[in-house]
């Protein structure tokens, strides 16, 4: 049997997100590492590699392919209540302690993970398609693992997607570089950034860079794309008032109508020693946002427990917008053109034209 290694460099393409230099090496532009990537060798993510001066790029599977509510990603302003169809690859360009997704994000660096590819599945971009169009799916967004290292496979999808009418979105931990923002704007619509400290230290412990990260922020907002940022909230790692007022200012002066999602930790992969988050950190946290300036704060991952910081209310008449409870929307009240009934203040986001067909408690 195969490892998972050697049967992905079967299932791999030509990529586009690179520089070709001297003696057949090559940089690697998918991500802020910049990987310089000789004859041979493979790039920080462990999915990207060098053969005769090519870099290879995964192509042709998914790893992980389903239905999910939007609010999943979680998006708040894009679509409520409809379906996104979420397919994500292998890898990741970090390798955080505290990974919520580590069974698809750190296989690669995990030995005793690495022994089969048994749940790889083969797909074609005109498959996948397909598969959002009988779901009903009005998105596809890549995630699960980092989106950012398989950007050549997702914009082979994309094309397709945005052809059919679709919206197309990344669920990534914004370590981007522009040349990656500039290929994937075409078809990309919406970008739900990671944003795990305002520490550079604690940034570095997990493979990246604070500047980049907010540098994507930045980007990706000047670029057009509808941009949510999301902190999960790890108690003693990044909960101090200090730091998540200074998140919250940041996300601020990029624009205050970015909804910010401070979430709860659990104790996951190689992080256990921190306990859960609680209902009143994340109340803290979320105050904070507000006070700060921000217009939509929400904190998830706990429901029914944190009140009304689920709903999207009017920030300027405080109407209740869309009522929420976990994943699910129970009342939205936005009218046609994504404006409040009461007051008229256009919401920020990309909603449906027709409230009729947000699916209510599920359906």
């Amino acid at each position: 049997m195969s490892t998972v290694t050697e049967f992905l460099d079967k299932l791999t393409a030509p990529g586009e997100l690179y520089e070709k230099l001297e003696d057949q090496a090559v940089r690697c532009t998918a991500c802020a590492h910049r990987c310089l990537v000789r004859e041979g060798r493979r790039g920080i993510c462990k999915v990207r590699f060098n053969r005769g001066g090519v870099m290879y790029v995964p192509w042709g599977y998914v790893a992980g392919l389903q239905a999910d509510p939007i609010e999943k990603k979680p998006f708040y302003h894009l679509y409520p209540g409809e379906v996104a169809l979420t397919f994500g690859m292998l890898g990741c360009d970090f390798h955080c302690d505290f990974c919520q997704n580590w069974l698809s994000s750190q296989v690669l660096r995990d030995p005793a993970a690495n022994e089969s590819a048994s749940y790889i599945r083969r797909i074609t971009p005109e498959q996948m398609v397909l598969a959002a169009q009988r779901m009903g799916a009005k998105v596809i967004a890549s995630s699960y693992n980092e989106p950012l290292i398989t950007s050549e496979w997702a914009v082979a999808i994309f094309k397709l997607a945005k052809e059919a009418g679709l919206k197309c979105a990344y669920v990534s931990n914004g370590n981007a570089t522009p040349e990656v923002l500039d290929y994937l704007r075409p078809y990309l619509s919406a970008y739900k950034i990671d944003l795990k400290t305002m520490q550079d230290r604690q940034y570095r412990k997990c493979g990246g860079v604070l500047q980049n990260v907010l540098d994507t922020i930045q980007r990706a907002h000047n670029l057009g794309l509808w941009v949510e940022v999301v902190t999960l909230v790890i108690p003693g790692f990044n909960d101090s008032p200090d730091e998540l007022w200074e998140a919250a200012r940041f996300i601020n002066s990029v624009s205050s109508d970015i909804p910010w999602h401070v979430t709860a930790f659990h104790p996951d992969y190689k992080m256990t020693d921190p306990p859960p988050t609680s209902a009143r950190t994340l109340l803290q946290a979320a105050e904070i946002g507000q006070e700060a300036g921000l217009r939509y704060v929400y904190a998830g991952n706990l429901p029914g427990r944190v009140g009304p910081l689920e709903n999207t209310y009017c920030p300027t008449c405080s109407e209740l917008l869309i009522e929420r409870r976990g994943y699910t929307i129970t009342g939205y009240y936005l009218t046609g053109l994504g404006a409040c009934p009461s007051c008229g203040t256009r919401i920020a986001g990309v909603w449906t034209d027709d409230p009729r067909t947000v699916k209510l408690n599920g359906f």
